[in-house]
């Protein structure tokens, strides 16, 4: 249990100096049911090393997800693929420096930029079957994951084989901006809008890249309407109080705003709980979505670790790691693979939505990729956290800490 990682978040929040499917609109939720399906085999490398460690074995199982498309499926046997979960798995792919599989990734929505990206009301699909079909809704958070895997290979690579793409998504994203600066989340498939959501717009504003009217809208929004004045940080749905507090504002707050005080993330004890693993029968701690604490979500408690390593609180980083450790799951499918489900057990997604009928009981691509990056101590988010922001511009600083 996190015992030690309790006592060390009240120590560090005592000495402080005043530091993601988060949503506004519980439908906006990754988690529809996943249907069971016979998976399309994997690609598969040769001549490799059978893996030891419990770290290598997820980069096996997340390398042989991979289908001849390119695309991954986001749990085993599920018929089901994601913009995000593919995004996180080109990053994972650019930081273990196996360009080729992010470029597989790459090039299946470099075929789709007319029928997709550049038709209707714009961008790349939310959710889709593994054959790359029956594409469903246009989310703002899952293009601008994309766009930010695409910036990352653009600056590792120092090409810009990609450059179309990462432009029009660019563009798209800046289209979504309303007149009071915030950023609508895209379209459901009815072709409605979805509303605007705070996750959803911080992740925006790191993915296009430098620092102009667009960004300094969105903080002028963040600012006015999603900015806890009393207990500085961000909040998630403020017409509805029971659900305003949302776990990944904390982590993707830290991995993205310069400067964002590490308090913020110890403020995250509100979502800290203790589960039994479906799977192992293991007694695991970590973070829930929101405050109900009827799950630990892996994923997110993988961002916390993340975030925490990030901003050097290393100790808390490493008690987490070991938490996620304990949730490991072999796969079904590949020999000497394993990874991390989406959650310990079952219960509710972000709000009152259940979770699908095995987020407990399988690996997932999500969970598995933020764990590689907190292993790695990788931020996904780093390259465009350094924007030219003017000072008085960064509303989550104190001012007595503004120079």
């Amino acid at each position: 249990m996190l015992r030690i990682s309790l006592k060390s978040i009240s120590a560090l929040v005592f000495m402080s100096v005043i530091l993601a499917c988060t949503k506004d609109d519980i439908e906006l939720i990754e988690g529809p049911d996943m249907i069971i399906n016979v998976q399309q085999p994997p690609l598969s490398d040769s001549n490799k090393t059978v893996p030891t460690s419990d770290f290598e074995k997820s980069i096996l199982w997340i390398e042989n997800m991979q289908s001849n498309n390119g695309l991954l499926e986001s749990s085993e046997n599920t018929d089901f693929v994601s913009l995000y979960d593919n995004s996180l798995a080109a990053l994972v792919f650019i930081e273990l420096k196996q360009l080729d599989r992010a470029e597989r990734i790459f090039d299946f929505f470099q075929g789709k930029i007319n029928s997709e990206l550049l038709n209707n009301n714009g961008g790349f699909y939310q959710f889709r079957n593994s054959l790359g079909e029956n594409g469903s809704r246009t989310w703002m958070g899952d293009n601008a994951w994309l766009l930010i895997a695409l910036n990352k290979y653009h600056e590792i690579t120092e090409n810009n084989k990609y450059q179309q793409m990462a432009y029009e998504l660019d563009e798209w994203l800046r289209s979504l901006q309303d007149s009071d600066g915030g950023l609508w989340g895209g379209y459901n498939e009815n072709g409605t809008v979805i509303p605007k959501v705070t996750e959803g717009m911080i992740t925006a504003f790191n993915a296009v890249k430098g620092y102009d009217d667009f960004h300094k809208n969105i903080l002028v929004f963040l600012e006015n309407n999603r900015w806890d004045t009393t207990n500085k940080f961000l909040v998630a749905w403020p017409e509805n109080p029971e659900y305003n507090h949302a776990l990944d504002l904390h982590s993707l707050g830290g991995l993205i705003l310069k400067g964002y005080s590490p308090e913020n993330l110890m403020q995250a004890e509100r979502f800290l709980n203790t589960q039994i693993s479906t799977v192992n029968g293991l007694e695991i701690s970590g973070y829930c979505f929101d405050e109900d604490k009827d799950v630990v979500w892996l994923e997110g408690t993988a961002q916390m670790a993340t975030a925490h390593k990030f901003l050097n609180n290393n100790s808390i980083a490493e008690e987490l790691l070991i938490e996620l450790e304990k949730s490991f799951i072999n796969s079904a499918l590949i020999s000497n693979a394993k990874g991390i489900p989406y959650t310990t057990n079952n219960g509710t997604n972000f709000g009152s939505e259940m979770l699908w009928n095995h987020a407990d009981l399988a690996p997932t691509l999500s969970a598995t990729a933020w764990y590689i990056f907190a292993k790695k101590g990788f931020n996904p988010l780093g390259l465009n956290e350094e924007k030219e922001i003017p000072s008085a511009e960064k509303f989550w600083i104190a001012e007595t800490s503004i120079n």
